[in-house]
């Protein structure tokens, strides 16, 4: 699940249209990032959770995720669709696996 970071415009509107964008920094360097989609109801869908890696394993990415929960409220689930190389992570913080989701992949 790789994001298209060389297009720029793409990113530019993605963040743009995001309900919830928080970031973290060292001093002028962005480290972290999460955003979300949501309703502020029922369901927010984490769509984006990035640490530099040179910055992971500090609980930044845990951190990320506490403040959008603290956003959204208690009655809202959090949920995300996890890159492979992350499927062992959430479980770590707090996310449960689930089997019924579906998606229909974008063309491009």
């Amino acid at each position: 699940m790789s994001r298209p970071t060389k297009d720029i415009p793409r990113i530019a509107k993605m963040f743009a249209n995001a309900n919830v964008v928080i970031s973290a920094w060292d001093g002028t360097l962005l480290i972290g990032v999460s955003r979300a989609l949501t309703d502020y109801s029922y369901c927010c869908y984490l769509s984006d959770l990035a640490v530099d890696v040179a910055y992971q394993k500090h609980g930044i990415g845990r951190e990320l995720i506490r403040r959008t929960q603290s956003i959204i409220g208690e009655e809202v689930s959090l949920i995300l669709m996890s890159a492979p190389s992350a499927m062992a992570y959430y479980p770590k913080v707090g996310f449960a696996s689930a089997d019924n989701a579906y998606v229909i992949r974008r063309k491009r």
